[in-house]
């Protein structure tokens, strides 16, 4: 867990009132007895955990496609080719919307604005360099051009919940 008890608080607030604002089918789905708390979620989502990325076109058409997600200090972190299409459509609309789905044992979805931690030719954020850092660790320091090849974003998400209904059966499976 990386997380510090500031963002454990902000990630169980955003939580909290994602839920409390959702539609009554939802929260008919996901309770309190079918979610997790910021800190239960912060020690399941370690690692790489695959995204469904969605965007938006130029033409306002959705599209989505995959990316490796990180989950570090209570935000979704993600990358892709300089040239990806994804990379384009977050240039310009920089809304989104991820998912990670874990076949029925967990859901977290979310919606935000993303934040570009490694422009091309621009101020990298605060953070990038300790990023970079564990996403060298991660892949490995040479697995690509880190400064031309591929651009890391940040979701700042406005709303998110996590579907969960057996704690037990994800800790027993991240075990294995």
């Amino acid at each position: 867990m990386r997380e510090t008890p500031e963002e454990l608080a902000a990630l169980q607030d955003l939580l909290d009132a994602s839920l409390s604002r959702s539609t009554p089918h939802l929260r008919s789905i996901i309770t309190t007895r079918s979610t997790l708390t910021a800190e239960q979620l912060t020690q399941v989502l370690t690692g790489m955990c695959t995204l469904a990325v969605s965007t938006v076109t130029a033409k306002g058409e959705p599209r989505i496609s995959g990316a490796d997600g990180h989950f570090l200090h209570g935000k979704w972190h993600f990358g892709t080719a300089r040239g990806a299409a994804k990379a384009r459509h977050l240039a310009a609309r920089p809304a989104a919307s991820v998912a990670h789905l874990r076949g029925e044992d967990l859901g977290v979805f979310a919606h935000g604005t993303v934040e570009t931690l490694n422009p091309r030719g621009g101020e990298p954020a605060a953070d990038w360099p300790d990023l970079l850092a564990y996403f060298k660790d991660f892949y490995g320091e040479d697995a690509f051009d880190w400064d031309n090849d591929v651009v890391y974003y940040r979701l700042r998400p406005h709303w998110m919940t996590v579907y969960a209904p057996d704690l037990a059966k994800l800790t027993a499976a991240d075990r294995s």
